[in-house]
């Protein structure tokens, strides 16, 4: 598939998959949401936006699949690297409760297994809650302060050593919550979303180092991070040894760390595809992102990063009239999950 193929717009003609991202502050929301519409003309999840509009047309097998959930069973197993830290465990908590009552469903018959790769050293609390997997975190000094930086080499040592039944894998993060059961969106080349924010094509300059110019132009490079994406096993493992190598390249060399910043290891993961010849069919609509709304909508707030040493409390007040109705879903899916999550109150 070409790159001028991929990046082609094209009208959505089947269910709509959505991942939501969200940061939440006094007029600010940020959060991550996996949802699907099941069926076309249905409309998109809340707040999803009017056009579900997949950037790439839609391959056939993909249309084959879309109708009443046809075709065989793809599962994927759905992974995501976490800490032991408060503000780690409390979201992986949430996100796993959504997980299980959507892969209860019908329709959730392509999402598999579950595994927190928790990239901590050792095991934690959640352990007897939560299918986990433990490995070694890079060692001292080496993320140098950024801890993502542990992702991509959570990744590789999971797949070296755990045995994972599935074909194909979701990378997820603790703060993605399923809202509609997910369909396997990948094939022969994995899905993944763009994101605004990840532009190869304006730091030609310091990709270079990464991708030469004899291996293609950058724009084989594609605008994403590590997550969400769906992706063959086969394929990761290929990926994943160069996306930790030249995620801690990428670290150590001071302009490419000044141009990246937090988005470093998600620039990454997408040199490493492309150096390995793997390009993603981009879904615009995979996931929802939050909007700044500073000013406008009064003072209501539900910000993530206050509770970095423990969980938020139950049954958060809802939002005031005005915002986005996936703001409104999201708080909803969080108060039902910490009214159900055991010992949510003490901070497990």
């Amino acid at each position: 598939m070409n790159a001028a193929a991929r990046k082609a717009a094209a009208a959505a003609r089947l269910p709509a998959v959505v991942l939501v991202v969200v940061a939440v502050g006094a007029f600010l929301i940020s959060y991550n949401l996996l949802a699907i519409v099941l069926r076309g003309g249905g409309g998109a999840a809340a707040g999803a936006g009017r056009e579900r509009d997949p950037v790439v047309a839609m391959p056939g097998w993909m249309r084959a699949a879309g109708s009443a959930g046809g075709g065989r069973r793809r599962p994927f197993h759905v992974a995501l690297t976490a800490t032991d830290a408060a503000y780690s465990r409390w979201q992986c908590r949430v996100m796993y409760y959504w997980y299980k009552r959507m892969q209860a469903r019908p329709e959730g018959a392509d999402m598999g297994g579950f595994t927190r790769v928790l990239h901590s050293g050792k095991p934690d609390a959640l352990m007897g809650e939560i299918p986990t997997f433990v490995v070694d975190p890079l060692p001292a000094g080496k993320d140098h302060g950024y801890v993502v930086l542990n992702r991509p080499w959570a990744f590789v040592q999971w797949l070296e050593k755990a045995k994972i039944e599935e074909e194909y894998i979701l990378m997820a993060e603790p703060d993605h919550i399923f809202v509609r059961p997910l369909p396997n969106l990948a094939r022969d080349d994995p899905a993944a979303f763009p994101f605004f924010y990840i532009t190869p094509s304006e730091h030609e300059s310091v990709l270079r180092k990464y991708y030469p110019k004899e291996r293609g132009p950058v724009t084989n490079i594609d605008p994403i991070g590590n997550s969400p994406v769906i992706i063959k096993k086969t394929q990761l493992e290929k990926i994943a040894p160069t996306w930790m190598n030249v995620s801690i390249q990428m670290k150590e060399d001071q302009e490419t760390d000044k141009a990246f910043g937090w988005v470093l290891e998600m620039y990454a993961y997408a040199v490493a595809s492309a150096l390995h010849g793997v390009q993603h069919i981009l879904r615009k609509d995979f996931m929802i992102q939050g909007v700044l709304t500073y000013g406008k909508i009064g003072e209501w707030r539900f910000d993530k990063r206050a509770y970095q040493d423990r969980p938020p409390p139950r049954n958060l007040t809802l939002p005031p009239p005005g915002v986005p109705e996936s703001v409104v879903t999201l708080v909803k899916m969080v108060n039902e999950a910490t009214a159900n999550l055991p010992g949510w109150d003490d901070g497990r």
